[in-house]
């Protein structure tokens, strides 16, 4: 079921409830410029194997609402946190997916891992997220020619032959986010580091990783595993910054046991 949360000053958030009366809550905070979406090929199977599946989406992406400001890591975890309190959430994994990693990060510092009793960081843009060059040449494009600049994304996310259908799919999925909330989070990427709040992470953390990332290199899975106690690295061997999809099998089956 899907519904809508209040957050902050009348923001209301998307929130996707799947087998809400699962034996385990799973919380999922998907990536950069995407939405909830993202995990259909974990919501298709989780939710069978028995688990409650929650897909957030950020302000700014996806269905939910799109105020101009509010894009800092800081804002964007306490917007987790409302979602949380709201449903009453305890004892549950919380997985992010690349920015949405980074966001998951801040919300288990800033928040003291709140209710979380699992963390995921899948390809976590953490502890930096985009270089300024990186960074120029999205915003060049979403100020500019915002299909092109998904089209980009696209280009350098998979290791792994995806189809024209998918990439559509894909694209489609990129453009339901607005222009500024996806320009707002380019300048967090490039201006916001986290170094500081990985040594706050006291829950088992799981942290998977394509060996093939363009987006996020893989050397940062290294130093995440290592200033991260308690974790455990997984690498992908046939994945990109996709894992989720390029090898959803050993995504899903990781997913099982780690949780």
């Amino acid at each position: 079921m899907g519904y809508f949360v209040s957050v902050d000053s009348g923001v209301k958030l998307y929130v996707e409830d799947i087998n809400p009366f699962g034996k385990k809550t799973i919380v999922f905070l998907h990536g950069w410029p995407l939405n909830h979406r993202q995990f259909e090929y974990q919501f298709n199977v989780l939710p069978a194997w028995g688990y409650r599946c929650i897909g957030i989406d950020w302000r700014g992406f996806g269905k939910s609402d799109k105020p101009f400001e509010g894009y800092s890591f800081n804002r964007l975890a306490d917007d987790v946190r409302a979602v949380v309190e709201a449903l009453r959430l305890k004892d549950f994994a919380l997985v992010g997916h690349s920015t949405g990693g980074a966001i998951a990060i801040r919300y288990m510092s800033r928040h003291h891992g709140f209710g979380v009793s699992k963390l995921v960081l899948v390809a976590s843009a953490a502890p930096v997220g985009f270089s300024r060059e990186t960074a120029q040449s999205f915003l060049e494009m979403a100020y500019n020619n915002r299909a092109k600049m998904m089209q980009k994304v696209i280009d350098g996310f998979f290791f792994q032959y995806i189809t024209k259908e998918f990439s559509d799919w894909f694209m489609n999925m990129g453009m339901e986010a607005v222009s500024w909330s996806t320009i707002a989070i380019i300048n967090t990427l490039r201006d916001e580091t986290l170094y500081g709040d990985l040594s706050k992470i006291h829950v088992p953390s799981l942290i998977i990783h394509g060996i093939h990332d363009k987006v996020i290199p893989f050397a940062q899975a290294h130093e995440l595993h290592q200033r991260i106690r308690n974790s455990t690295i997984v690498p992908f061997q046939f994945s990109g910054h996709g894992t989720f999809w390029e090898e959803r099998n050993l995504f899903n089956e990781l997913l099982r046991k780690f949780v």
